[in-house]
């Protein structure tokens, strides 16, 4: 298994049979370099959005088109741009599992906010969401934008990831405190990788915290489009 940053929350996942594109913000990314979109993307099967805002789903749309994959999320996202969009959707919710070439994604919930732009300021975009994905041995957690949240002690004892994808640069999201807390309490990670940080200035610039609130588990900082092998 491969997973590698696409810089802020978007990540690149090979597992099993699949090629998962999460949260693809690619243009305007400042952490992402655009001449390298055609490798960022190449062989996805699917592309995975966890709520409505710009800086998760930028480029979802077009990779769509692109490369006649389906997006996946929540329902109303994803009826949405079916709609509007003309593209292949697979609409879920919260609690439901769908098959991604051999490895499977529940949707789970977060605790965040989730809306699109329009011409008189944001509009719905359906709930806020993370992924607990699975295959080859392992169960990723994917937080999405949130805050810490009870509903985290279910989810570790229910699903037992090993590897945490963790939103973690504070201000729109919890900081790595809050999240080294959380992992501690709630989960049991082997492997944690940070994500929503370093991106603009009001965000976390490392996550040095997160290491030293984790004793024990490889927290692993991503470098853009560097593969991280599992």
């Amino acid at each position: 298994m491969k997973i590698t940053w696409l810089g802020h929350s978007g990540f690149r996942i090979e597992i099993e049979g699949a090629v998962l594109l999460i949260d693809p913000w690619l243009t305007g990314n400042p952490m992402f370099p655009e001449a390298r979109r055609a490798e960022a993307i190449a062989g996805a099967t699917h592309i995975l959005v966890t709520h409505g805002h710009g800086d998760h789903t930028g480029d979802a749309v077009a990779i769509a088109r692109d490369l006649a994959i389906p997006v996946a999320g929540t329902y109303d996202l994803i009826a949405y741009w079916e709609a509007s969009e003309g593209i292949s959707g697979i609409g879920f919710n919260k609690g439901g599992t769908i098959d991604l070439a051999g490895a499977a994604a529940t949707l789970v919930t977060a605790a965040h906010s989730s809306s699109l732009p329009g011409p008189s300021g944001p509009v719905y975009a359906g709930h806020e969401a993370g992924f607990m994905i699975s295959g080859e041995g392992h169960m990723i957690y994917v937080s999405g934008d949130t805050t810490v949240m009870a509903d985290m002690g279910w989810m570790g004892e229910y699903f037992a990831p090993d590897i945490g994808i963790l939103s973690c640069g504070g201000h729109y999201t919890m900081d790595m405190r809050m999240a080294a807390f959380a992992a501690r309490k709630y989960f049991a990670f082997k492997t944690v990788i940070p994500c929503h940080y370093r991106t603009f200035p009001a965000l976390a610039q490392d996550a040095g915290e997160l290491r030293a609130g984790l004793p024990g588990v490889d927290v692993i900082e991503p470098e853009v489009l560097r593969p991280i092998t599992i």
